[in-house]
Order: structure tokens, then C-alpha cells, then sequence
């Protein structure tokens, strides 16, 4: 028999999917991936040299549990420069990816009894990772017509004696949402009133357009960092999604008890990814710029031919590489008698008819919506949305 904690445990809908699309690429159909957020661009050379020297230096073996301490106080260094945070070397833990690190921060805060804020739309896994922890996620409706934006004043409706934690995502996948900083300073606010945490996934944060500014809420104060976990990691801004390297910052305490519960897990984050990493954060500087570049580009490409899709609703993303459309108009149509009942069978359809990948809102806690990733080359998302485009204009 499974354990209690698994049985309603649901399968990532983003790696679900992608599997899916792999087995029909496999059979020789031509599928366009509009769904993964995963970046297209080849790992920076710098990063390579990374992997390189630690070959060349023969560093194969188990390191600390936290992290390398040149890559942890590497780590201390570009928050401070980037965001304004102080944290020392033994307040960083390197992790398998930043979704490890969320991870670690909720199972160390959180347990039986607790809950959780998960401002919605949200990202697919956080749900379930509260799930995981024994604690119960509340959801926090954010609305299209307000741009996705953090709801204050929703969060403090939803705050209760159980509150224990908020995850937020700024950038937010799926939204492309960039939280104000007037916004994060009244959300710090509440947690010291309230006295919980807040877990600040932060993994978008190069990635902004129109003059959008990237804001950490742990600087909005001493108190404010002291109820603050933030976490990073390399997967988007270096596109580096396979080396799987993230981190998190938080106060000693909660980053020893983070450290401990890693050390049982995975121990160290493997140490060819982590000199890459490093290397990386020393002179990726311009890749990482350069590639922001392009996203913008193709940001806005993709927006104009969605504006050529009749009945759909959505907003330009201020981060990330991705479009959250409301396709509720198209819900109840029809193709070769049968219905389209709910945005998981508009995404199968799209992909059964179109060949095209995306992922229906269902997966983000929010239905009637497709996350659509721009994190393709152009000539792919104008054949992509060309493909949608007719796809679309079949139902009935």
C-alpha cells in the first residue's frame, strides 16, 4: 500500500505533457513545443569552461552539503549587488534546482495543521509540494483584468492562526506578472504582523521587459528578512535547466535546518554543475543579456499574432517567457461533433489537430486558460501560432 501523503500526489502536467510530446515526436510527428519552460539557447561558454576546469582538477567527489563555499559566497555576493539582501556564506544553501529549494524551505517550515498561501495562477508544483509537507495550500485569486497582480489586500482576507507561509513568483509563472514593490512592501508588512514566512521563488528575475525592475521583498527591512526564504537558481537566466543548480537565503537558523534536510535527501548539488554554475555567475554577464534581448523580441512577436486570434484575452507579459490566455470563449465549441468542453481538451485538441504543444490553466490552479512559452526560436512560434491560429478557427 502507498503511503497516505502520495495518493493524491498529481504528476507534474508540464513533464506529464512533455512526455507525451516526446513519445510523438518519436513516431515521426512534427510537434512545435509552445509549452516547456525551458530555455532554447545553448549553455553559456562560460559555464562550459566551468565544467571544464573541474574536470581538468579532478572535482568528482562528495561537497558540502551546501554548496561549494567560493560558489556560496559568489552566491552572497550577487544578491547583494542585485537585490539589495545580505546573507553570509552559511546562510545559502546550493540545491538541485530552485525547485528543490522551495521544497526545502516549505518541509523545514511547514507540517500538519498549517497553511500555506499560494497567490493563483500559480506554478504547477508549489500546491502539490505543500501537499507533500502535511500542510494544506490556500489559494489566493488574482484576477486577469488587474494584470495578475499580487493582491495585497486578497492575501489579508485569506490569513488565518494556521497561516504559516506565502509562496510568491516574481516574474510569475504563469502570468508573466512582475509584483510592484509597493506590493511586496505592504506583503512584508503582513508577514511580521502576522508573523509567517514568506518563500520568494525568484528564478525569472533576468527575464523583464518595458523597463519592468525585478524587487526582492527581504530588503524591505530586518524584520521583513527575517520572515523571508528567497530562492534562485540558474535553470532560465543561464540556461542551464539540465545542470540543475538552484539555491536558497534565509536566516541561519532555517538555513542550517535546510542544510540538514537536504544532507538526508540528495546531499551536494553534483559538483561539475556547480563549478559551472560558478563560472557562470563570473562571466555569463553578456549571454545572459543577450538572450534577455531576445526573449523581448519575442515577446512581442508572439503578442501580435496572438492579436490576430479572435475571442482571446490575455496580457503582455511584463517576465518571463510566457502568455496566459483566457480561451474561455472557445469552451463549448465543437470539432467533428464533439465538444471542447474545458481548456485540458482545447490543449489536447491543439495538439491532436495543430500539432502544437501547450498547457492548459488547469495545471496552474486556474481553468479556462493555456500557458503558451515563447522560449522557442521565431520561425517556430510563427509556424506554431499559424498552426494554432487554424486550429481555433475549426471549432464551431
Amino acid at each position: 500500500m502507498l503511503a497516505e501523503r502520495v495518493k493524491t500526489l498529481k504528476p507534474a502536467a508540464t513533464i506529464e505533457l512533455s512526455t507525451k510530446i516526446r513519445e510523438m515526436k518519436k513516431s515521426g510527428v512534427d510537434i512545435i513545443s509552445l509549452n516547456i519552460g525551458e530555455p532554447d539557447f545553448a549553455p553559456p561558454a562560460a559555464a562550459n569552461d566551468g565544467v571544464r576546469a573541474a574536470l581538468d582538477q579532478n572535482i568528482s567527489k562528495y561537497g558540502p552539503v551546501p554548496g561549494f563555499p567560493e560558489l556560496r559566497e559568489a552566491i552572497c555576493e550577487k544578491l547583494r549587488n542585485d537585490n539589495g539582501l545580505t546573507y553570509r556564506p552559511d546562510e545559502i544553501c546550493v540545491s538541485a534546482g530552485a525547485k528543490q529549494a522551495i521544497f526545502n524551505a516549505l518541509f523545514a517550515l511547514c507540517g500538519a495543521g498549517d497553511e500555506v498561501l499560494l497567490p493563483t495562477p500559480c506554478w504547477v508544483s508549489y500546491d502539490q509540494m505543500v501537499n507533500l509537507c502535511g500542510a494544506t495550500p490556500v489559494p489566493v485569486r488574482l484576477r486577469l483584468e488587474n494584470g495578475f497582480a499580487l493582491d495585497v489586500d486578497a492575501v489579508e482576507r485569506c490569513i488565518t492562526p494556521r497561516t504559516r507561509a506565502i509562496v510568491i513568483n516574481t516574474p510569475n509563472n504563469p502570468t508573466g506578472a512582475v509584483y510592484s514593490e509597493e506590493s511586496l512592501r505592504a506583503l512584508g508588512r503582513l508577514a511580521v504582523k502576522y508573523d509567517f514566512w514568506i518563500i520568494s521563488d525568484e528564478i525569472y528575475e533576468k527575464i523583464l521587459f518595458n523597463g519592468n525592475t525585478h524587487f526582492s521583498v527581504a530588503s524591505v527591512s530586518e524584520d521583513v528578512w527575517s520572515h523571508c526564504v528567497t530562492t534562485n537558481g540558474f535553470s532560465k537566466a543561464y540556461a542551464l535547466p539540465g545542470w540543475r543548480v538552484g539555491y536558497s537565503a534565509a536566516p541561519r537558523t532555517l538555513a542550517k535546518a535546510i542544510s540538514s534536510i537536504q544532507g538526508h535527501v540528495t546531499s551536494a548539488t553534483a559538483s561539475l554543475s556547480q563549478m559551472g554554475a560558478l563560472y557562470a555567475m563570473r562571466g555569463a554577464a553578456e549571454s545572459v543579456k543577450l538572450m534577455a534581448e531576445e526573449y523581448a523580441a519575442r515577446m512581442v512577436l508572439t503578442g501580435d499574432l496572438l492579436d490576430k486570434i479572435p475571442d482571446i484575452l490575455f496580457n503582455r507579459p511584463q517576465g518571463t517567457f510566457y502568455y496566459f490566455l483566457d480561451v474561455s470563449a472557445y469552451l463549448g465549441r465543437r470539432f467533428d461533433g464533439q465538444i471542447i468542453e474545458t481548456s485540458d481538451a482545447l490543449s489536447r485538441f491543439i495538439l491532436e489537430q495543430a500539432h502544437v504543444a501547450v498547457v492548459p490553466g488547469e495545471a496552474f490552479s486556474l481553468p479556462m486558460h493555456l500557458r503558451l512559452s515563447f522560449s522557442n526560436s521565431r520561425e517556430n512560434i510563427i509556424e506554431g501560432l499559424s498552426r494554432m491560429a487554424q486550429a481555433f478557427a475549426a471549432l464551431k
